[in-house]
């Protein structure tokens, strides 16, 4: 029997499989400021609880994206920044525009108008999937962090909700 890559919501019992795909992207250096990977009440915390996402294939799981919100003020409660995550030996296949476009489905279902992410300007894969599920790039911070002694840029794009009106 043939099993085909699922959709399902992220789960607890799924972390030992999410933070070791984090910590792939923690490792390449061109995906997140972060060092190390956090705990799961920690990660929980700071991660919406609506929209978290894995791609399984049977029980494993391929990538995650997942929503956190970018302020506690309640006029940017509709603005949410964006991390989606795929296992290097499984890039390339779409995982991470399926988790995206879900991602986005669950944002409009929860009234949130924005979406950003802050993206290396080496990760030219991720780059090329924002923009082709609707993102556009809206800013550049040069040197706005230092890793390793070396200062790094990110490209700040932005996907503005179709279906929740802003005028």
């Amino acid at each position: 029997m043939h099993t085909t890559i699922a959709i399902d919501n992220m789960a607890e019992k799924d972390w030992d499989q999410v933070k070791k795909i984090y910590q792939e992207g923690v490792d390449t250096g061109h995906a997140t400021f972060e060092t190390e990977t956090p705990a799961w009440e920690s990660w929980g915390r700071s991660h919406l609880p609506d929209c978290r996402f894995v791609a399984r294939y049977g029980k494993e799981i391929l990538g995650w994206a997942a929503l956190s919100p970018v302020s506690s003020r309640c006029v940017y409660a509709g603005v949410a920044e964006v991390s989606i995550y795929v296992s290097q030996k499984s890039q390339g296949r779409g995982i991470g525009t399926k988790l995206l476009d879900v991602l986005i489905k669950c944002s409009e279902k929860h009234s949130i108008w924005t979406l950003h992410a802050g993206i290396f300007s080496e990760n030219i894969s991720s780059l090329a999937m924002h923009q082709k599920t609707g993102f556009r790039e809206v800013g550049h911070r040069e040197r706005i962090g230092k890793m390793a002694g070396v200062w790094r840029d990110i490209i700040l794009l932005e996907r503005r909700s179709r279906k929740i009106g802003i005028d």
